[in-house]
């Protein structure tokens, strides 16, 4: 009988250890494809999976014509960088090095830190980690006459030039590396149709949210549409709203960290 009820308690424990994987989160992750650690490293703080939907690949531009943009752009007055991606590229390319009476920009602290990896000691980002806030940054205030050094991937932030070069900059612009369209797996199409749990989509790029209700089929919009939506930036909460999202919540940033921390559930 003692052997009897120890079984029937160990089998209530299994059932109450596996309910809590049953009832996890679930966070869609549209960064590129193989990129999805610091996502899932930031998920796993909270308790969450990570459904991986890449709307591309990063390639690197090696070419002659992107050496020579780079070189320009690094000689420039004021050096900027849109995204992590966009500092690797260009560090494969040449050796990133500030000279004196540079200022070395970084749309965030992601892409601050990668060049700080990379070997730039000295560079700024702002506080709101987006195109508006790269904006506001005081070099970038008055820059008539000067050259920006734009380094990034064609398409996307699609502000920053237009602003620069109304505000009488000469924007050279360095297109390193590219996104290429990557269709997501029918496995994790599979996945995305069978979740029966809270889920959440991350965005920091508006470019990938056009993308990924592209090439998601009509069958399953409803249920991404159904996600709420952790957004980077008001600018990304007013895209998502447009596009038919309809529980939005806007971050303090675009880390995954930060974008976790905005779906209110506690850290584990």
């Amino acid at each position: 009988m003692r052997r009897a009820g120890a079984a029937t308690k160990l089998a209530g424990m299994s059932k109450d250890t596996e309910a809590p994987e049953q009832r996890a989160s679930y966070v869609i992750s549209l960064r590129p494809a193989g990129a999805h650690a610091p996502m899932r490293a930031a998920a796993a703080a909270h308790g969450m999976r990570v459904l991986a939907l890449s709307p591309w690949r990063i390639r690197t531009r090696a070419d002659a014509s992107a050496r020579a943009a780079l070189a320009q752009a690094l000689a420039a007055d004021v050096v900027l960088f849109t995204s992590p991606a966009a500092v690797s590229a260009a560090a494969a390319l040449m050796p990133l090095r500030a000279v004196p009476g540079q200022s070395w920009l970084a749309v965030g602290a992601g892409t601050a830190a990668a060049l700080h990896g990379a070997g730039v000691a000295e560079v700024t980002a702002p506080e709101r980690m987006d195109s508006e806030g790269l904006l506001a940054l005081p070099p970038l205030q008055q820059p008539q006459g000067r050259s920006v050094g734009m380094v990034t991937a064609p398409g996307g932030r699609g502000l920053i030039a237009p602003t620069l070069a109304a505000r009488g900059a000469r924007v050279l612009r360095a297109e390193v590396y590219e996104r290429v369209p990557v269709a997501p797996s029918p496995r994790a199409l599979a996945r995305l149709r069978a979740i029966d749990a809270p889920l959440y989509l991350a965005l920091s790029s508006g470019e990938a949210l056009q993308r990924l209700l592209g090439i998601v089929p009509a069958a399953l919009l409803p249920r991404l549409r159904g996600a709420q939506v952790l957004a980077a930036s008001e600018r990304l909460a007013d895209l998502a709203r447009a596009a038919g999202f309809e529980r939005v919540t806007v971050a303090s940033d675009a880390r995954p960290a930060s974008l976790l921390a905005a779906s209110g559930l506690p850290r584990r």
